[in-house]
């Protein structure tokens, strides 16, 4: 398997990240497969290594948290039934178990699963700023709706005839200031 590479570019990566727990993380069954090993050979360097793995690095998946991940991604149906709950790892977690499997081909895919990572942070931040224009705009558009309305009903106001003045019952003196 050291010989040859399997090819892979960021597009395909990317659909593996998910966001757990508040973090974007990659299953270690696509990451094995990623970086050619089998899970339980990722696994055990984990398990050895357990300084190298704190938990914003990876972190073991709870059994309702499994189960989610599971009906989200089809490609991880043969989890559903296995007694061991999957670790999962964060973008930086990804660069340490390559450097720990230390095969050409870890090292070579790392550098895409990092770019997979990043794009995606960049898309996230670019759906955030466009979140914040639209707020700002929906703003704008009330306070227009409002002086809009004022417009509208200083218009029906002024189209509207005054009324007759009313004319007083009674006798008066003359004077205006009554």
């Amino acid at each position: 398997m050291e010989d040859s590479i399997a090819v892979v570019d960021i597009d395909s990566v990317q659909p593996l990240i998910l966001l757990l727990r508040g973090k974007r993380v990659i299953v270690d069954a696509d990451l094995a497969r990623l970086y050619g090993v089998t899970t339980k050979a990722l696994n055990q360097a984990v398990r050895r290594n357990p300084d190298r793995f704190p938990g914003d690095f990876a972190f073991q998946l709870t059994k309702v948290e499994k189960m989610e991940v599971v009906t989200i991604c089809d490609h991880l149906r043969k989890i559903k039934y296995s007694r061991v709950l999957p670790t999962v790892f964060t973008e930086h977690g990804a660069i340490m178990a390559a450097s720990l499997l230390n095969s050409r081909q870890a090292v070579h895919v790392s550098v895409f699963v990092v770019r997979a990572f990043v794009r995606m942070r960049d898309a996230l931040a670019s759906n955030f700023e466009l979140a914040h224009r639209l707020d700002d705009l929906v703003r704008r558009v009330d306070e227009h709706d409002l002086d809009i309305g004022a417009i509208v009903d200083a218009i029906h106001r002024l189209n509207r005839p005054d009324p007759p003045p009313r004319r007083r019952i009674g006798f008066g003196t003359g004077r205006d200031d009554e």
